[in-house]
């Protein structure tokens, strides 16, 4: 289903302009007062005023501004792409899409909307399309200053429309053993597909997958972190225009060429690896059913991940310690995985990471949502969770962390699952104190309160519903 058209209200240049001489000539308005009359004006009105210039008649011109600037001179510049055009015009070229890139990535300054609406998508895509073979640094600044620029809907539409994907990945195609082109090109990939179910379908059309598949076999010990980024954008369903994504189809297209397997072997290489964190988020965005997870295990993925975990303790990595948990927990919906990860000491391990970052409820709550997992429906995994610790973990991180609502809502979610088909472990942790932890994170937090009425009930508690 294509995404309905935007019923948001536009205004060009030219007609902003327009509308502060207005204020000036007819209404006798100063400049800086003229200027914000119509800001306010046509904001009242429901005009979006992104990549309009506001500046003060007579400080200042739109021609002034670094992203016109650039822009006007890149256009003199792309025009001759193709002709005779020395080095030292590709060098200023190089220097203009940097300086452009700069610019537009500084955050709140709305100079990518700028970019957006002076034709910035247009004319960097074209460029990208002309430059020459044997320029590869211009392509690359070429290729980073449209990763940029494509920060919206808008900007991702006229990508589309400007031919963009087939142009980006046609030179991913054509310069496979190129490093940085790759990771400029999977950027824009990266960039363009956020938010766009369209895109999305774009480049798979273009069978992005198996190009990525392709390089990620001749790359083997190299790492393209904007290559796994552009994974977890593919199949991340993050465009809310459209009722049903097909994000969930293209993970198994992934999964059935390798790609599932690839990723895999990049965490064997565990916190040596630099893309160890990217390459995991990427491999949970492919992990989307029971057949996969499976096969994920099977070629080592869980005793990876397990390494990894017990190496992110040793050495105070809470960011390889979070996503590797948040991936273990992904292939843990497999009844099967959940055996091996408790056979393979997976509790256990667990809570020893979580006394090595017990101070961290960003690493307790993912660990949390692990132990919650392995033991949904599963009597002799909570039996052995409380075991190891799981119930003194929740105890204790409520406690400590009182004002942390999700830390306390997976504390709920766990404690009720430890307790569900466990009468054993009710006493336990009724005995222990849980109850006063789960009621008062149901006073507190109304995102809570859901999850604590469930969990006080499993403990068979019958004012539950207070």
């Amino acid at each position: 289903m294509a995404p309905p058209k935007s019923t948001i209200r536009t205004i060009s240049q030219e007609a902003f302009d327009e509308l502060v001489k207005e204020n000036m000539d007819d209404l006798g308005m100063d400049p800086t007062e003229a200027l914000q009359d119509a800001i306010e004006t046509l904001t009242l009105q429901g005009v979006d005023l992104s990549g309009i210039i506001t500046c003060v008649p007579g400080e200042s011109e739109v021609k002034d501004n670094p992203v016109i600037q650039c822009l006007d001179r890149l256009k003199k510049l792309e025009s001759r792409l193709g002709d005779q055009i020395g080095d030292r015009d590709f060098d200023e070229m190089v220097e203009l899409f940097d300086k452009l890139s700069e610019v537009c990535n500084v955050e709140g300054s709305g100079n990518a909307a700028i970019a957006t609406k002076n034709a910035g998508v247009e004319l960097v895509c074209s460029a990208c399309s002309k430059i020459p073979k044997g320029c590869e640094h211009a392509l690359v600044s070429a290729l980073k200053t449209l990763a940029s620029l494509l920060h919206d809907v808008q900007s991702t539409g006229i990508f589309q429309t400007s031919n963009g994907p087939r142009i980006v990945i046609g030179i991913l195609n054509d310069n496979a053993q190129n490093i940085d082109i790759l990771n400029s090109g999977f950027g824009v990939v990266a960039s363009a597909a956020t938010g766009n179910e369209i895109l999305k379908e774009s480049f798979m059309i273009l069978k992005v997958d198996e190009l990525i598949m392709e390089i990620m076999s001749m790359h083997k010990n190299v790492i393209i972190q904007s290559l796994y980024e552009a994974i977890r954008v593919l199949l991340t369903a993050d465009d809310n225009r459209v009722i049903a994504s097909q994000v969930y189809g293209y993970a198994r297209r992934f999964a059935k060429i390798g790609i599932a397997e690839a990723l895999v072997n990049s965490l064997h290489a565990g916190l040596t690896s630099p893309g160890l964190v990217s390459a995991s988020v990427a491999l949970k965005a492919v992990a989307v059913n029971d057949e996969i997870c499976k096969a994920i295990a099977e070629k080592g993925g869980i005793d990876a991940l397990l390494r990894c975990i017990d190496d992110s303790g040793e050495h105070g990595n809470k960011a390889v310690a979070r996503v590797c948990c948040s991936l273990l927990s992904k292939l843990a919906g497999s009844d099967k995985n959940k055996s091996a990860i408790v056979e393979k000491g997976g509790m256990d391990r667990l809570i020893k990471l979580s006394a090595r970052f017990a101070e961290d409820p960003s690493v307790l709550l993912e660990i949390m949502s692990v132990i919650t997992v392995l033991s949904l429906r599963s009597p002799d995994n909570a039996a052995r969770a409380v075991e190891a610790g799981a119930g003194d973990l929740a105890i204790q991180a409520m406690q400590k962390f009182s004002a942390a609502q999700q830390l306390q809502r997976n504390s709920c979610f766990m404690i009720r699952n430890l307790v569900a088909r466990n009468p054993e472990n009710r006493t336990i942790l009724l005995n222990n104190g849980v109850e006063k932890c789960i009621r008062k994170a149901k006073q507190n937090h109304d995102s809570c309160k859901d999850a604590a009425t469930d969990a006080l009930r499993d403990l068979g508690l019958d004012d539950y519903n207070l």
